[in-house]
């Protein structure tokens, strides 16, 4: 068997947007991936259909495994064969311990590749606003281990020297060391006025930072109950942070919100939240799928095949484009079959995909629902007209009841099905477990339902029950009607049924929240 390959990639310091682009190449390459806590795993995402994940880091039930017992398991994957990639938080080579992974696999004759990757030591500080030099306050740093006891640091770091050194500090890993760092600094030259900053899960929705100085900081970090993992920046540059926070002034900023929507819709909502300085967590319930059975099949072409017939085709969602088309395609049906039809768009995304295929459509309704759109179409329907309808299995009934009470012919075609989803990231669901989402997102009837029979089968007896006190953003009412039917109550819900609008909803929640 030939021998594989491993990669030793660092991941950036927590946001998944800051990987490198051979970081991203690296992940869609391989068919394992060895990651730990200090990676997003927002990251796995960009692996392949069957990539194989081991988690290396901290679970309840099981204690962090060894270095050593890492740089072992990368030798027996390359050794079977595999391509592996090695997901390491920050970059690999900067207290990562890289150079025992990339030895012990060098030693067994392991081709590998180290992949650098955006240092906390940088990206966290910046996040919070300091940068760690300055033309008028900092020309240099130094990059420093606190992770150590007090003699092993006094052995590892010669005080004199590194105190003033360089215009700015950083230590990695310091926080429960930070009252014997302050005090060798002090001894040796720093005044006890220095600015002092911890950045706390930098670039991450947990995002905290406190500031003092050399003096001040052990009693606030104690009476704080500052845990690590944290970046600690002594110098003149922490002053900036005043006018360049930046990251924390973002409208989500500090809100992980959970995403149920199916992961080919996810992207768009979840970039939203990104962009606007919170974590999305995608936790995908539903699933879309073209119908299998072979009646079903049937049933399209035998509609589809009467393209001539149709005074309209009515869409009601995105998936309904798309699944209309891909069946055109597959019974090669050309469109232009269609043209005694007038097209008409529920939703700007929906009108969006006829727009993007060359078609034009009837003008939007004013209200994105079902009854919206044909009080926006009542004078150009006429009696008597067919309206193909292709849509999911699920799709409600107004429509072509209200389509037959004017005396149209409604031809309701289930172009895909709506199943229940069951790939779901099992940290998003340790999330979901110890209540550490601070918003869950419905964009559908099926996603309230889905989530609710997911969590009963995850092992969570009452879901609702589980839920409650969790904010919840609904798109619509009729979403929202699911909500409360179930037990739960809706939080926020926005005017219009857009994703744009429901994230102007969360932002406006989350304002709101803050000036309280």
């Amino acid at each position: 068997m030939n021998k594989g390959k491993v990669y030793l990639v660092g991941a950036g310091p927590g946001d998944p947007k800051l990987i490198t682009v051979r970081g991203r190449e690296c992940l869609e390459q391989c068919n394992v991936v060895v990651y730990d806590r200090l990676a997003s795993p927002r990251l796995l995402r960009h692996v392949k259909p069957g990539t194989e994940k081991i988690y290396v880091g901290k679970l309840p039930d099981r204690h962090t495994m060894k270095q050593e017992e890492i740089n072992q398991l990368l030798v027996d994957l390359a050794l079977q064969g595999k391509t592996v990639t090695r997901l390491k938080g920050g970059d690999p080579t900067i207290f990562g311990r890289v150079g025992e992974e990339a030895e012990l696999l060098y030693d067994n004759g392991v081709e590998f590749e180290i992949v650098p990757g955006i240092t906390s030591a940088i990206a966290v500080p910046a996040y919070a606003g300091i940068p760690v030099t300055h033309r008028d306050l900092a020309s240099s740093l130094s990059i420093i281990t606190g992770h150590e006891s007090p003699d092993k640091l006094d052995r590892s770091i010669h005080w004199d020297k590194v105190t003033n050194a360089t215009g700015t500090l950083i230590f990695l890993m310091g926080v429960a060391k930070i009252g014997y760092i302050a005090e060798q600094l002090m001894k040796h030259g720093k005044p006890p006025r220095t600015p002092v900053a911890l950045v706390r899960w930098g670039t991450r929705v947990e995002q905290q930072t406190i500031v003092g100085t050399l003096e001040t900081i052990e009693a606030i970090v104690c009476e704080a109950n500052f845990q690590p993992p944290a970046v600690i920046v002594v110098g003149e540059v922490v002053l900036q942070r005043e006018k360049l926070r930046w990251y924390e002034n973002k409208p989500l900023f500090g809100m992980r919100i959970l995403v149920t929507r199916a992961r080919a819709q996810a992207s768009e909502l979840a970039d939203q939240i990104e962009s606007m300085g919170g974590e999305p967590c995608e936790f995908p319930v539903i699933e879309t799928q073209e119908p299998s059975e072979a009646d079903a099949i049937e049933t399209l072409r035998t509609h589809l095949d009467q393209a001539e017939s149709y005074g309209w085709v009515m869409f009601t969602s995105v998936n309904g484009v798309d699944y209309f088309f891909r069946w055109l395609q597959k019974f090669n049906i050309d469109i232009r079959r269609f043209h005694g039809a007038r097209f008409a768009a529920v939703g700007p995304k929906t009108a969006e995909a006829l727009r993007m295929r060359g078609l034009t459509f009837e003008e939007l309704p004013v209200k994105f629902q079902a009854e919206g759109l044909l009080e926006q179409l009542d004078t150009l329907l006429k009696a008597g007209e067919r309206v193909l309808l292709p849509r999911g299995d699920l799709a409600r009934e107004v429509l072509p009841r209200e389509l037959a009470a004017k005396g149209l012919e409604a031809v309701q075609l289930d172009v895909y099905e709506t199943v229940l989803a069951d790939t779901q990231d099992e940290l998003a669901l340790e999330w979901l477990r110890e209540k550490q989402i601070h918003m869950i997102t419905f964009t559908s009837s099926s996603t309230v339902t889905n989530l609710l029979e997911l969590l009963k089968r995850k092992g969570i007896d009452n879901p609702a029950e589980h839920l409650a006190g969790i904010p919840i953003a609904s798109i619509g009412p009729i979403t929202s009607k699911t909500v409360t039917d179930a037990g739960l109550t809706v939080t926020v819900e926005p005017a219009h049924s857009t994703i744009d609008s429901l994230i102007d909803a969360i932002a406006a929640y989350r304002a709101a929240k803050a000036n309280v």
